[in-house]
């Protein structure tokens, strides 16, 4: 079985082919000041280049469906329902907070925190063992200040951009509390979301959306003037 799978629900892009047999066949991750509509076709065409793949050998398409940038999950799907048009390719997709805490190496409770600008985050709370990433909370989003408050006596390790964009004010309220990833592992990655698709149910590419959780900084200014 081929995986593509594609995530464009950050800043940083990357897509990855993984095979059943063989494992991850290649990644490329983009974390440049470009669009993903810029990029992401190129990187999937290189892929197929370099693999010598292409489309019809895919079994499944997996895609991140947010929560994140509302311009860059809309990109994502778009790809996706532009490749399997007309084609017998399964889709799947993975909420963003569930692939970060899925990446983690460790043992106790991992926040991912996706930037949503002007000091607010998109995140989730889960308990992490040797085997097993369990959610133990909704999926939320709220400002970081008062999100720590709640967290500042427990041990967490932190996860996503969110996490070196706010570090310093993260460590000024939990302290030693704070558990800090290296900078080159808290981004969503395709090659662990392409191998996580091979147990994920498909979906209908006809309906899939993307999942915002919460409404676009205009929408909200909006609705504070009415």
């Amino acid at each position: 079985m081929l995986v593509l799978a594609i995530d464009t629900s950050t800043k940083a892009g990357s897509v990855a082919l993984f095979d059943d047999k063989k494992g991850l066949l290649g990644e490329i991750i983009i974390n440049i000041d470009r669009n993903h509509s810029d990029t992401m076709m190129k990187a999937i065409d290189y892929l197929f280049e370099i693999s010598k793949k292409k489309i019809d050998d895919l079994s499944k398409i997996a895609v991140t469906e947010g929560p994140g940038s509302f311009t860059g999950i809309r990109v994502g799907m778009g790809i996706v329902k532009g490749l399997v048009f007309g084609k017998n390719i399964e889709v799947v997709s993975m909420n963003t907070l569930d692939l970060l805490a899925e990446e983690v190496i460790f043992e106790g409770e991992v926040v991912p925190l996706i930037d949503a600008r002007k000091g607010r985050v998109y995140y989730s709370i889960y308990e992490k063992n040797t085997s097993k990433t369990k959610r133990i909370s909704n999926y939320m989003d709220g400002e970081l200040e008062k999100i720590l408050e709640t967290l500042k006596n427990r041990k967490i390790c932190f996860t996503g951009d969110a996490s070196y964009i706010y570090k310093n004010e993260i460590i000024n309220i939990m302290g030693e509390n704070a558990i800090f990833l290296p900078e080159s592992r808290i981004l969503p990655k395709a090659s662990i979301l392409a191998e996580k698709a091979l147990n994920l149910e498909k979906v209908n590419p006809i309906i899939l959306e993307p999942y915002y959780h919460s409404k676009t900084q205009a929408e909200r200014e909006k609705e504070n003037k009415k």
